[in-house]
């Protein structure tokens, strides 16, 4: 009797366990789901203050796709092209100029819209917001463009805006008549509907940005300095929505520039006393120059990958093992350099990049040359300074013979905030899933220069993408050979734009919450 009592006693205590451990159980199942509930409310809250905007307006409009596409290859087709700082064709700027008054109306009569032409072929819009209290913020584009030939290799004449399986080819499809348009048209639309922002805002418009923007980007600069503008944020072209380009990565990227590589063009001349070909030295001005070349490609500048904001990038694009190896970058940063600099597109990532684009020497064949140079450009990673590039140019060249002389240069441009206090990261964000929920959204640094480097002392926050798609092979024709651009993509881009202006309109981003999910 005792032994039973004892088995029943020993039941009894497990089934109270049992019934212990379902309890605990479902309490903290019903705890995971009341957080859950909660924070998919805040979230859809959250998201909701941010779109409320974005339903006021929508894209029907009498001017079908086949309108807007129409206009966007007449402004294909006219050759604004910047060769130097002194060689722009004036002609089709003033053409351009044209263009834009004859197919958006609305934008150049309306009494809401203060335009002014600056340095001649620039464009200057103001659009005051209704809410004096909310700080404007500005869209930039370039219209000019680099040289195109078609006997480089063009399929189609680099000006005919022709169309190939749904694609406009032509230059400056990418680079960046895409924007300008885009822009414009949005704003079109927006007037039409009687459309009146809370927040004001700015477009620029520059004419001479493939030669630096010295008239163009420089004298808007100058006439918003003298008015006392602040800009809450700026954007401009730069990075794109990267599809099958990132290895590695699991679907599309959406790369913000939160920065720009600095830039330096560097001279180096040998000078010799000149002779007769029939009797050369052992060494020459140009074998000397060859020399110091040489030295320069065979060593590149070190690595310095996750010494930048290019390290959040793959934070953000990638899940915890990336996050694991970015916190170790002392010992897998050499394994990671390894890898990337196989691809010239991942190794301007990594380091400062050294191109020698122009070798000049000699006048005769029989005659030798008493001078040589060669001009270095350098694309300089934000962990670098001019300074320091220089110091090691003179180390790497290594001869007293080679003069180094800077023809110009700028370091780095300052990391813009990103944050979820950031508005206009996260409008800019927000802006981008609302179009395409597929996409990964991360910072990033941007390769080239744009206008928007004239600009900061208007901003603090100054950002650089365009949601142009870009997919393997397409990296090449930026400023290369058949430049091109989906029809679809364009119409995704008057949309993006045309959303951005209204979810800019609200005063403050939602607060941020516990939850985690970013914007």
């Amino acid at each position: 009797p005792c032994g039973l009592e004892n088995v029943q006693m020993k039941l009894l205590g497990e089934c109270n366990i049992m019934k212990l451990v379902k309890i605990v159980s479902l309490s903290l199942l019903f705890v995971v789901i009341v957080c859950f509930v909660a924070a998919t409310l805040r979230t859809l809250t959250k998201f909701d203050s941010l779109c409320c905007v974005n339903n006021r307006y929508n894209m029907r409009t009498k001017f079908g796709q086949r309108h807007r596409l129409f206009l966007y290859a007449e402004a294909i087709q006219i050759p604004t092209v910047s060769t130097s700082k002194t060689q722009l064709n004036i002609t089709a700027l003033g053409e351009f100029d044209s263009l834009l008054r004859r197919v958006f109306p609305t934008v150049f009569s309306s009494h809401l819209v203060q335009h002014e032409v600056v340095a001649n072929y620039s464009h200057l819009f103001w659009v005051p917001g209704s809410d004096l209290a909310l700080v404007p913020y500005m869209l930039l584009a370039h219209i000019d463009v680099v040289p195109a030939d078609e006997n480089d290799g063009w399929e189609v004449s680099p000006f005919s805006a022709k169309e190939i399986d749904g694609f406009i080819y032509g230059r400056g499809t990418i680079d960046n008549k895409q924007s300008v348009m885009g822009i414009l048209q949005a704003l079109e639309y927006l007037l039409i509907r009687g459309y009146s922002p809370q927040r004001g805002f700015f477009i620029g418009l520059g004419h001479d940005e493939e030669v630096g923007g010295l008239q163009g980007a420089m004298n808007i600069v100058k006439v918003l300095k003298r008015k006392g503008v602040q800009l809450a944020f700026i954007l401009d072209e730069g990075l794109a929505v990267l599809d099958g380009v990132i290895s590695g990565l699991q679907g599309p990227a959406a790369l913000i520039g939160i920065s720009e590589k600095g830039q330096a063009t560097v001279k180096l001349s040998v000078f010799k006393a000149p002779g007769h070909s029939s009797m050369p030295p052992r060494e020459s001005s140009i074998g000397i120059l060859a020399g110091a070349v040489k030295r320069l490609e065979d060593n590149p500048m070190p690595i310095l990958f996750g010494e930048g904001p290019e390290r959040r990038t793959f934070e953000h694009l990638f899940g915890l093992p990336i996050k694991f190896v970015m916190s170790n970058m002392w010992l897998f940063s050499p394994l990671i350099g390894r890898v990337m600099e196989r691809s010239p597109d991942t190794n301007a990532f990594l380091r400062t990049t050294t191109a020698v684009t122009m070798f000049n020497s000699g006048v005769k064949v029989n005659v030798l040359p008493s001078l040589a140079e060669a001009y270095v450009n350098l694309r300089i990673h934000p962990a670098q300074t001019v300074e320091e590039v220089l110091e090691f140019i003179q180390s790497t060249v290594g001869d007293e013979r080679v003069k180094m002389e800077l023809v110009n240069g700028f370091d780095p441009l300052p990391v813009s905030s990103y944050d979820e206090t950031s508005f206009g990261f996260q409008t800019i964000k927000k802006t981008l899933l609302d179009q395409f929920p597929q996409v990964t959204v991360a910072p990033g640094v941007c390769i080239g220069n744009t206008d928007s480097r004239h600009y900061t002392d208007l901003a603090k926050d100054i950002y650089r993408f365009a949601p142009t798609w870009i997919r393997p092979g397409d990296t090449q024709r930026f400023h290369g050979i058949n430049e091109r651009i989906s029809k679809k993509n364009y119409e995704e881009l008057v949309v993006f734009y045309f959303n951005l202006i209204q979810n800019c309109d609200i005063k403050e981003l939602p607060s941020p919450h516990s939850a985690g999910h970013e914007l």
